[in-house]
């Protein structure tokens, strides 16, 4: 997982930050959520406040998905998946026709 300037899983988070989107609600706290990474979203008092329980909510997402096998999204060219969630080829090789033979 080393990676020339770093690790790949910290790399990772840092760019699926990069996508958060945070919103200031009516009562005055902030709600920030990853959309790429489904179920990443987190309330807190300040908008700093917000974006620490963002990340927080996004490592334990990462380790909980690794964990259970679950496909994680690329983002940003960067896969955390096991070999087995790499995606392979789509073509099929060809069904086999049974050979019909005519009794004469």
């Amino acid at each position: 997982m080393a990676r020339d300037n770093g690790y790949i899983l910290t790399e990772y988070i840092e760019s699926a930050l990069s996508l958060a989107d945070y919103d200031k609600l009516g009562d005055g706290t902030f709600a920030g959520k990853i959309a790429e990474c489904p179920g990443v979203i987190s309330f807190g008092n300040s908008l700093e406040e917000c974006r620490s329980n963002v990340r927080s909510t996004l490592e334990d997402w990462i380790l909980l998905g690794l964990r259970f096998g679950h496909r994680l999204p690329t983002i940003k060219g960067l896969n955390l998946n096991p070999e087995k969630h790499a995606r392979k080829p789509s073509v099929r090789p060809a069904k086999r026709r049974k050979e019909r033979t005519l009794n004469a």
